[in-house]
């Protein structure tokens, strides 16, 4: 392992309190769910339980296994499922729960882990909104069996893509070291693609030229002529891509080393901009997340129900105001053929009403005050 790898494991683990040791690399975060999956032997005929409200990268990690991916209907007002909902979808063929913290948002995790540990199921947290917050005063990430961790663009942290994982259980420990033998090492031109990549978005993006190269960016991921978060056989297909299974670069440590030293006044600016967005639509009488979950709560961004999203979004653009646009259907992003994915849509009514209604308001942002006056401007598309 190389130096620099160590010393970003150092800065992870420092974090998150646990042994650098226990920490893993990988070239995305849906690489690090895939390993654990298969290092905890998930295999054909297994289930996997996990949000309804999801990215698709996820159930496609169970799926290039053989196993079955079993979605859960989450609450409208975690935006996560709650305990008795798993519950009463496992079946003797559940191998795992993966227990997600949409936004940020962690419920229900000590009552799940308990449960599961009486069953011998395994736990892995899907921390890729979550890192660096806090659930009942532990970090996220640190109480199920392993947990994933995303560092692509627009997460607690940056590398420009990439991702890692965190293992508690030393059973699962042994397994993935042996699956990380088949790991394939990142090309040289994938690292330099990714080192313009990064220093692209840094000098030229700014509000004017936000949603073009946006856009561009997303279209050419998806047709595969740039890396990124949106390759097009991972978001559009559920066969494993070929060199899916791949390490993390030298440049993604040393992008992680200098931006992880950002995280925590990021969390304070994310905390403090979204107690207003709190104040300000409870004032409004418009959804909001309570004061009750702020503890748990590390606002990557804030969720807000609108009543048409596209003419939301529209205005927002018009204004340079910064939306985001998890989740535009239960497995974000695909929009049909859902059975491709064992997903029944009516069977998760509440992943599905707010898939139709989600926007997302910038947490990390400078200028709150033209967010809230745009937001008052369009106070009846809100729901």
């Amino acid at each position: 392992m190389s130096d620099i790898h160590l010393k970003y494991k150092q800065a992870i683990s420092s974090v998150l309190s646990v042994n650098p040791e226990n920490v893993f690399l990988y070239w995305k975060g849906r690489v690090a769910l895939y390993a654990l999956l298969k290092a905890a032997g998930i295999g054909i005929g297994d289930e996997v339980l996990l949000s309804g409200l999801t990215c698709v990268v996820v159930p496609n990690a169970i799926i290039y296994l053989g196993a079955k991916p079993v979605y859960i209907d989450v609450s409208v007002n975690t935006y996560n499922p709650e305990f008795v909902s798993y519950i009463e979808k496992i079946s003797d063929k559940a191998k795992a729960l993966i227990i997600q913290n949409t936004f940020g948002l962690s419920s229900d995790v000590e009552e799940l882990v308990n449960y599961a540990k009486e069953h011998n199921i395994i736990t892995i947290e899907d921390c890729t909104h979550g890192f660096g917050g806090l659930y009942n005063n532990k970090p996220n990430g640190t109480y199920c069996d392993a947990a994933i961790f995303s560092t692509q663009w627009n997460k607690p942290y940056s590398t420009g893509i990439g991702g890692f994982c965190v293992v508690q259980n030393p059973d699962l420990i042994i397994g993935l070291e042996e699956v990380n033998k088949k790991l394939i090492k990142p090309r040289i031109m994938d690292e330099l693609m990714l080192w313009i990549l990064v220093w692209a978005k840094k000098l030229l993006i700014n509000d004017k030229s936000f949603w073009t190269l946006r856009d561009l960016y997303r279209a050419l991921s998806k047709a595969n002529i740039v890396i990124g978060s949106s390759q097009g056989e991972e978001i559009e297909g559920n066969e494993i891509p070929d060199n899916f299974f791949k390490s993390a670069s030298v440049i993604q440590s040393r992008f992680g080393i200098k931006n992880i030293k950002l995280l925590n006044s990021n969390l304070v600016r994310r905390r403090e901009n979204s107690k207003i967005y709190s104040d300000f639509l409870s004032e409004n009488k418009k959804k909001y997340i309570s004061k009750d979950f702020w503890d748990n709560h590390s606002f990557l961004v804030y969720p807000l129900l609108v009543e048409d999203r596209l003419s939301f979004m529209l205005k927002a653009e018009k204004k340079h105001i910064k939306l985001g646009d998890w989740f535009i259907s239960p497995i974000h992003p695909v929009k049909g053929n859902f059975n491709k994915w064992g997903l029944d849509v009516e069977s998760l009514p509440n992943a599905s009403y707010l898939s139709k209604h989600l926007v997302n308001l910038p947490t990390l942002n400078d200028n709150i005050e033209n967010v809230l006056a745009f937001l008052k401007n369009n106070i009846n598309d809100i729901l």
